[in-house]
């Protein structure tokens, strides 16, 4: 049976629109990988990105929830960093009373965006034992009592709301967190390849059911992999090439809108390294890429990533997807 997919948004921006278009085209893909069968959306939260709209997750989860009726909504992740605690069990709290049982909430210690916009935003610690002292006493807030276990301090709006936290991460010292923790992981290799057979290793090996903050039985990791699906394997090279050039200008500190499609032979056929995670290609070659991937991880579930300059190319990458997967 084939491990569940979900999808991770980070609400691109082509050239020549604006982010109220790519907030509107994100909520047409929802709509469609609700009805398609997709098991969650995640938003990633970014700021200080040109060719990106997402930076307020909790209120994008909550435009999507309420355009869907079935598929799990959430974070991927909120940057901790850059929140106080006590306002995301607010945030949290308020989308599962909105919203019902379909709100997750992903946790990452890196503040998504530059040293100096982090500066700007920074509002907590991202020291591992305070990141999981902060998870603690969100599961408080989310209990039973509405308190978090280092203040006595009440969320009325999150209590009992039990809304279910991940630990995000791309490296060996996320997933061991994830893993002392006792919580599932979901692991950023779609833009970080370098350490994934370790981190999963060291995930599944540091696992703890007795921690306080445990929610698991047993280790769950959700990986992430960069997807576009064409009827050719030449049509999704050719689209492959929007993000190619994002990590490239990524590299070379060049900041601008999602740019059109272009010539892989520009590229020599070579790819960013941070891109090495990707599935491109006819429904067959990527149903083959990704069997592949789950076989080397072991992943119990798969999180992809599809940027298009055109919303239209996404949407039929998804429908494709959905084909051949479920």
């Amino acid at each position: 049976m084939s491990v569940p997919l979900s999808i991770l948004d980070l609400v691109s921006i082509p050239e020549g629109s604006t982010a109220r278009e790519g907030i509107a085209a994100s909520m047409e893909s929802a709509r469609l990988a609700d009805r398609l069968g997709y098991s969650r959306l995640w938003f990633a939260e970014h700021h200080n990105t040109p060719n990106l709209a997402s930076s307020a997750t909790a209120l994008l989860i909550s435009q999507a929830a309420s355009v869907t009726e079935r598929i799990r909504v959430g974070s991927g992740g909120v940057m901790l960093p850059n929140h106080a605690p006590l306002m995301v069990a607010e945030q949290y709290g308020t989308l599962a009373n909105l919203h019902g049982d379909r709100i997750d909430l992903g946790l990452g210690r890196a503040p998504g965006t530059d040293g100096m916009t982090a500066q700007a935003l920074s509002r907590s610690s991202a020291e591992p034992q305070a990141f999981a002292q902060h998870i603690y006493d969100l599961q408080g807030w989310f209990g039973p009592g509405g308190t978090a276990h280092s203040t006595p301090i009440l969320s009325s709006v999150s209590q009992g709301m039990e809304v279910p936290i991940w630990v995000l991460g791309s490296t060996v010292n996320g997933a061991s967190i994830a893993g002392q923790l006792g919580l599932p992981f979901s692991l950023a290799s779609h833009f970080a390849p370098d350490q994934i057979d370790q981190a999963i290793r060291v995930y599944r090996e540091t696992f703890r059911t007795d921690a306080p903050t445990a929610r698991l039985d047993t280790p769950r990791v959700m990986a992430g992999i960069n997807v576009i699906v064409a009827d050719t394997d030449a049509a999704a090279q050719r689209e492959f090439t929007t993000l190619q050039q994002m990590f490239l200008d990524l590299r070379a500190g060049r900041s601008r809108k999602l740019q059109p499609p272009v010539d892989p032979a520009q590229f020599g056929g070579a790819s960013p390294a941070m891109l090495e995670i990707s599935a491109v290609g006819s429904p067959a070659t990527v149903k083959a890429q990704l069997e592949e991937f789950v076989e080397r991880t072991g992943a119990d579930e798969l999180i992809t990533v599809t940027y298009a300059f055109d919303p239209a190319v996404r949407a039929r990458s998804l429908e494709l997807l959905a084909e051949l997967w479920f």
